[in-house]
């Protein structure tokens, strides 16, 4: 009995190395694109995919590849030459190559559509028709297919910039009914506000503490402590030469003074010729008079140099591109342009957000408990979560002590410890005592920066004791929607802005109901107050020793 043929293992993989190797394009294609391309009906499954990776690589860098010669052993091609002529017209028509630059997923998607497409042209030709009209169906079918949804990708595009995860083929569908509502139209409307408003984009940015920028801050929070030159008034006594004042007698000289004159001088007098010379001399101030003079002793006060050390501003860079919170009014008293403008704030950090990477946080508060907390992405979810919340209608109380709360617990979290917080409102609400403290203590320990989007005509308490900037947006009126009963643009109080002549009214009239730091150490508590009513004073005695001081306009 002959033993068993063995045959080497090196020899078969060998031999399934040969007969794989044509199929090695697959490791190049996506998974997404294996079952389309294996299946299709048109070309050799060797040239097929060979011709699917080459549109791949070149749809990837924004272009359409060359034209394929047809194969030497099989003398076709994909697609056929009959289709590529007319497939490459209609794809530069819609520009289609544009929307793939550096996009994988959006390439895979047009291939696998293109794959669908031209499988039809056999159902085409079963229903009657011939192949040339057969390929035309396909085609068309295939340009009305990415006509939309080019429109749609161009409106995501002009909404948001990068598109992310959103052109995935799995998420369009879901897209596609938010694309037709008109809370997406509402969206729409609101990117094209942003136009208008180019200043948001430069505060939003300048949220975050995570990165440092090229430039200096313009006011540092930080110091450190330098020694300079100064000088200080140091007492020291001199003498001083006071000639002609009774005291040491040093010698003879000329002088006018009789009562210090020589005794020759005076017998001049008694003699009546000489006598005439003495009143010459006199006159002439040479008579021979004995020299004196004294030193006074005395204590002044002279300038000395020293070193002293103090406490300056550190130089420190700028710091943005962190995290964002965002407090948005929606109360009543926003409707109309205000409520405008608050919607752009919001679209605007979650376009910032999306295109540097960085996380963001939306509060959306109104009356007591009505808070809702939204953390808004660029995917399908977040999309439609940020389309109804555009699209709703603001209205209720204002609160600003339940999102403040919110906020300043995230900050204790290592995911927002680097965050800043942004407040969109008109401003007419205050925070109470504790929490305004509690606030500044944050502000003051963490380094947190809170700015104010001022929605209205004037600076309010609420937003100035809060915040550490304000930018305020005069024209607000011109943002709302025609009938929301604002005036027209040009027109009444838009002419010329606010109609209120300064923001600083409160400073200007009210000083004593600002919050700051020269106010609260003038104020005493309700205990104090009524001891010196009591007492008949119209103020507390320690008060009342301190200057009264004008308010910090410079945070107005």
């Amino acid at each position: 009995m002959l033993p068993p043929l063995v045959v080497p293992r090196a020899v078969v993989a060998q031999r399934f190395e040969a007969l794989e190797a044509p199929l090695g394009v697959l490791e190049r294609l996506p998974r997404g694109l294996w079952l389309g391309g294996m299946t299709h009906a048109h070309g050799r499954l060797v040239d097929r995919l060979e011709a699917l990776d080459a549109w791949r690589q070149a749809l990837l860098a924004g272009g359409l590849p060359e034209a394929q010669p047809p194969t030497a052993d099989s003398g076709e091609c994909w697609p056929p030459a009959e289709l590529e002529a007319a497939l490459r017209a209609r794809m530069a028509a819609l520009a289609l190559a544009g929307y793939c630059r550096d996009r994988a997923e959006l390439s895979e998607t047009v291939l696998q559509s293109l794959l669908f497409h031209l499988d039809l042209i056999v159902d085409y030709r079963d229903r009657g028709a011939s192949a040339a009209e057969a390929d035309a169906m396909a085609l068309d079918a295939f340009a009305a297919d990415w006509a939309e949804r080019c429109g749609e990708m161009d409106e995501l595009i002009a909404a948001f910039g990068d598109l992310g995860d959103l052109l995935k083929n799995t998420r369009w569908d879901s897209l596609r009914g938010l694309l037709r509502s008109t809370e997406w139209r509402e969206v729409v409307r609101i990117r094209k506000l942003l136009e208008r408003l180019p200043e948001l984009a430069r505060i939003i940015r300048s949220l975050g503490r995570a990165r440092q920028a090229e430039d200096e801050a313009a006011s540092s929070q930080a110091v450190q402590p330098v020694t300079e030159p100064a000088s200080v008034l140091r007492s020291a006594a001199r003498r001083l030469r006071v000639p002609e004042l009774p005291g040491e007698t040093r010698g003879v000289h000329r002088s006018g003074r009789v009562a210090r004159m020589l005794p020759a001088e005076a017998m001049l007098l008694g003699h009546p010729q000489l006598r005439l010379v003495w009143h010459a001399r006199h006159a002439e101030r040479t008579l021979l008079a004995y020299e004196d003079d004294d030193h006074l002793q005395e204590e002044c006060l002279r300038p000395a140099p020293v070193l002293r050390p103090s406490l300056r501003p550190a130089p420190a860079k700028r710091l943005e591109m962190g995290p964002m919170l965002v407090c948005v009014d929606t109360s009543g008293s926003m409707q109309g342009g205000a409520e405008a403008v608050a919607k752009a704030v919001v679209l605007e950090a979650v376009r910032c957000a999306h295109a540097q990477g960085r996380a963001c946080l939306v509060f959306a508060f109104g009356g007591p408990d009505e808070v809702v907390e939204m953390a808004l992405g660029i995917d399908a979810p977040g999309v439609a979560q940020l389309a109804r919340f555009l699209g709703r209608s603001f209205g209720g109380g204002t609160d600003i002590c339940g999102p403040l709360e919110r906020a300043i617990a995230r900050l204790e979290e290592a995911e927002w410890q680097l965050a800043d917080l942004l407040i969109a409102s008109d401003g007419e609400f205050g925070a109470t005592p504790s929490l305004a403290e509690r606030l500044h203590v944050v502000r003051r320990e963490q380094g947190l920066r809170v700015q104010g989007i001022l929605i209205g005509d004037r600076e309010t308490i609420g937003l100035l004791e809060i915040t550490d900037h304000i930018h305020w947006v005069r024209d607000w009126r011109r943002y709302g929607r025609p009938g929301d009963g604002q005036p027209a643009r040009g027109e009444g109080a838009e002419a010329g802005g606010s109609p209120v002549h300064s923001r600083s009214l409160t400073a200007s009239y009210f000083p004593g109901a600002l919050r700051n730091p020269e106010n609260r150490a003038r104020s005493v508590s309700p205990e104090v107050a009524a001891a010196a009513v009591r007492a008949g004073r119209r103020c507390a005695p320690d008060v009342a020793a301190q200057p009264s001081t004008a308010p910090d306009e410079t945070r107005s």
